[in-house]
């Protein structure tokens, strides 16, 4: 992964979706969490979120099942056109769906 695939100030992630309308949540402390191009880890990973991270979830599906500190989880979060975290990381404060589901 090149310095480019980064973001680095977390300003740069609320700019995805922060006037958009969408509810924000935080990522988890002391994690720096994949954004992938798809709901799964077979997806190619297109930037890697700062620490301390907040997302704005568009919609959610299920993808590949992840283990993170939030949880086992198969649900997977759209933050952007094609970006995606998997919910294991974001304290949504749920295990099921907040958002309308993708598609």
């Amino acid at each position: 992964m090149t310095v480019e695939n980064q973001l680095d100030p977390p300003q740069e992630v609320r700019g995805l979706a922060s006037d958009s309308g969408f509810e924000s949540f935080p990522v988890a402390p002391g994690h720096r969490v994949n954004v992938r191009s798809g709901p799964g880890t077979n997806y190619s990973i297109m930037k890697v979120l700062p620490y301390d991270a907040t997302v704005w979830i568009r919609c959610q599906c299920s993808g590949t099942t992840v283990s993170g500190p939030y949880g086992t989880t198969d649900i997977w979060d759209c933050i952007g056109n094609g970006l995606f975290v998997s919910d294991a990381y974001v304290r949504t404060g749920s295990d099921g769906y907040v958002a309308n589901r993708c598609g």
